[in-house]
């Protein structure tokens, strides 16, 4: 991790909380932000729709951030079930998510799609995490820097910054099942983002954030946060833990 780079540990709760669960977490890491009094580290919540109000109010004023797991790459109209950018906006989300392996498995996102929603992010002044990674069958024949350079060169709007945009690297067989590459994978990986990134948006490619996600947990955090080009993590199933979710966050100190 480069001095010049705050760390950012962002928290996807997925499909998981409702009111008195995920508001009783929300304060909790709030109460934590406020005591830590620290600039070593960025933290992050991704609640679901439901609970962005609340959780929004529960850490207001902790420095704690708060973001959407995704949205419509439209501001508005008949979209059922969509939520857009600007709404997120509204209910002050600094951050959204975009492109997960989960919303291109599921619902069949392509690049194209994920592109379009992170220049909706950017358009309603939401900073972007924009999520690429290999399946393992995709690794398994030795194409893992060619999903991810594919990725990154479909799924990069024009206008993005390292100030509007963090990439998140997640290796699809590493989410959820407890499995991680080796620390020299993901430093490969990272490094490989970063020149891709080089490639296309120049010298803003130094400071733009690149996190790992992937079964990151409070054991194999500090090893993988300390590699030169790993800059924080996109957590899952740990950030639904407060002393898990914090553990990771203070080996960034």
């Amino acid at each position: 991790m480069a001095s010049s780079r705050t760390p950012l540990i962002a928290g996807n709760w997925k499909m998981n909380g409702l009111s008195a669960d995920g508001t009783a977490l929300a304060s909790e890491l709030a109460s934590r932000m406020k005591s830590a009094k620290n600039g070593g580290f960025e933290m992050l919540v991704c609640p679901p729709f439901t609970l962005i109000s609340k959780v929004g109010a529960a850490i207001e004023g902790s420095g704690l951030q708060l973001g959407g797991q995704d949205c419509h790459s439209q501001v508005k109209g008949a979209h059922t079930g969509d939520t857009s950018a600007a709404m997120l906006a509204d209910l002050g989300c600094h951050y959204v998510i975009v492109g997960h392996s989960e919303r291109r498995t599921d619902h069949g996102e392509r690049n194209e799609q994920v592109r379009a929603k992170a220049a909706a992010g950017h358009a309603a002044g939401l900073n972007v995490i924009i999520c690429i990674g290999e399946t393992e069958a995709e690794r398994d024949a030795g194409k893992a820097l060619e999903v991810n350079k594919s990725q990154v060169a479909g799924s990069l709007p024009d206008g993005a910054t390292a100030a509007n945009t963090v990439i998140a690297y997640e290796p699809v067989w590493a989410i959820g099942t407890g499995r991680t590459p080796t620390t020299d994978e993901v430093q490969e990986v990272h490094a490989f983002i970063r020149s891709e990134l080089a490639a296309r948006v120049g010298a803003e490619a130094d400071g733009m954030r690149i996190l790992y996600g992937g079964s990151m947990k409070p054991g194999n955090a500090a090893e993988l946060i300390a590699l030169p080009d790993v800059d924080g993590g996109l957590i899952g199933g740990a950030s639904l833990q407060a002393d898990d979710f914090w553990a990771i966050a203070q080996t960034c100190l």
